[in-house]
């Protein structure tokens, strides 16, 4: 990484911790996934800081953002966009929606029907949308930043798996420590964080960072101790459903742009480790002959600790 990309990314990380205090490792996960060209899912209770750590990194560089706020009657022209018709021109002209921006905040994806939440699929998957017969290509880069309530919260629709695919990692913010805490409510009286956040970056350094993250070396030595795991996960009594090809090369992708805010041009195990959690954890879903067995040290995260921790890291 050169001084001036290093630079860039300090300042990144510097700006979004100006607005969201005490979640370093969320930030760097954050950073990550913009950098991987993926999508996040941020899981957890009302008032954590969901929402703004996906308006500090939208705001942290120079680029178009749009909020979307699901609830159970949003219909999916109101995402992709709608034709209408022009009466001087005898034509229908297309109106583009919210999910044609940099970054998009999904907030609460999880209150809206299936029907809606189907509309996201094409363009985080291909980074496209199909209206009227024609493909639509989306601004580059472009990360979707989805929120949610847990799924015991009224009102509110569980993701299906082809949809919690689509995200290259899952992540809770979890609550402040004391002190964390504290400091909030010192400094935050009256204020966001986010008004004072100026952009440090610019649209085509995202880009170069996604090129650069891309060609991250990584061992063939890796390749088998990545998918060892996803192997476990597949052959596991306790899992239903394993991780897909797909999730095999999210945690890829997700170790090279981990690589690449460390400052280093190739992989370690630890990059693959360090994320194999919360690039796995919304991909599998736990066997239901388990499920009465299952208490707080045996949900998926703790199973896919127990693969991770039982398959030997390369030396």
């Amino acid at each position: 990484m050169s001084t001036a990309t290093s630079q860039v990314v300090s300042q990144l990380q510097r700006s979004i911790a100006r607005a969201i205090f005490g979640k370093e490792d969320a930030i760097q996960l954050a950073l990550i996934t913009l950098l991987a060209r993926g999508h996040l899912l941020i899981e957890d209770v009302p008032g954590v800081g969901k929402t703004t750590l996906a308006q500090a990194l939208a705001k942290s560089f120079h680029c178009t953002f749009q909020r979307i706020q699901f609830t159970s009657d949003l219909l999916p022209s109101d995402v992709l966009g709608v034709s209408v018709y022009n009466p001087e021109s005898r034509e229908f002209e297309f109106r583009p929606g919210p999910i044609f921006a940099n970054v998009v905040l999904a907030d609460e994806i999880n209150r809206t029907t299936p029907r809606t939440q189907s509309a996201l699929l094409e363009a985080m998957n291909e980074s496209q949308v199909s209206m009227d017969g024609k493909t639509l290509t989306l601004p580059q880069p472009f990360l979707v930043i989805a929120t949610q309530n847990p799924v015991e919260h009224h009102g509110t629709y569980p993701l299906p798996e082809s949809q919690l695919d689509r995200f290259l990692m899952r992540i809770k913010m979890g609550y402040p420590s004391h002190e964390t805490e504290k400091e909030i409510l010192r400094k935050r009286a009256g204020d966001n964080g986010l008004d004072s956040l100026d952009p440090v970056a610019n649209v085509n350094d995202v880009l170069a960072m996604q090129d650069a993250v891309a060609h991250v070396k990584v061992d063939s030595s890796l390749h088998d101790y990545a998918l060892e795991i996803v192997n476990r996960t597949r052959k596991s009594e306790q899992l239903a459903l394993g991780v897909s090809p797909r999730g095999t090369l999210m945690l890829q992708r997700g170790a090279q742009a981990r690589a690449f805010l460390e400052g280093r041009d190739y992989c370690l195990p630890d990059d693959f480790k360090q994320l194999a959690v919360s690039v796995f954890s919304h991909r599998v879903v736990a066997s239901s002959r388990h499920a009465s067995l299952q208490k707080k040290s045996e949900t998926t995260e703790s199973v896919l600790r127990d693969i991770i921790e039982s398959v030997p890291v390369p030396l």
